[in-house]
């Protein structure tokens, strides 16, 4: 099976402190992999500097074969929701994504309108993200990041404020997932339901 992602000795320092320490792993195409780690041991850094989000200071980022930084900035077919989403919050939902998608191309609306009825805001599709509450934000990023129905998804912390309900249709989800995920969560009994076969 190839591999999708491809760390390579990467290191990475804020301020003195070095977060990833000549980092190296591989994440296979088509499957579920796990990120464990403490608090502030450099999990989201990991996944900024995959996403091409941040330029590793030492070694290099492949994603299939590809270098991030040279063959392109930031990786395409991917979906990614990582910390707290940000959004304008005088945008409705439903424009909130259609803003996105335009970043890559031509949004495809009846496709935005289906995700937002899957993360559970069709009903609040035209609403202000402004006036969302903190579980109904991050419904609105985990649609962000799986509206395109991308090819590699990752997901730091994805059951952050949600419901009982939701986070059962998100475990349902991952499970069924066709592309490859690379996951991060505290929740170990999520965790357990997305991995038990």
């Amino acid at each position: 099976m190839e591999n999708y992602v491809d760390v390579l000795n990467v290191t990475q320092s804020f301020h003195g402190r070095k977060v990833l320490d000549n980092v190296t792993v591989s994440f296979c195409e088509g499957k579920i992999h796990g990120v464990i780690g403490n608090n502030g041991s450099g999990k989201t850094v990991l996944f900024k500097t995959i996403c091409g989000f941040l330029t590793p200071q030492k070694g290099e980022v492949y994603v299939r074969g590809q270098r991030v930084g040279k063959d392109f900035d930031f990786p395409p077919d991917i979906g990614a929701l990582i910390e707290s989403p940000g959004f304008l919050p005088n945008e409705d939902a439903y424009h909130t994504l259609a803003h996105l998608w335009s970043m890559r191309g031509k949004p495809d609306y009846v496709q935005i309108e289906k995700t937002l009825h899957m993360v559970g805001l069709s009903d609040v599709g035209k609403k202000k993200v402004g006036n969302f509450s903190l579980g109904m934000r991050q419904r609105l990023g985990i649609a962000q990041a799986i509206m395109c129905n991308p090819s590699l998804l990752i997901l730091d912390e994805p059951t952050n404020h949600l419901d009982i309900k939701a986070i059962e249709w998100l475990e349902e989800y991952l499970k069924g997932y066709k592309g490859s995920i690379i996951l991060v969560s505290h929740d170990r009994m999520f965790l357990d339901n997305v991995y038990k076969p």
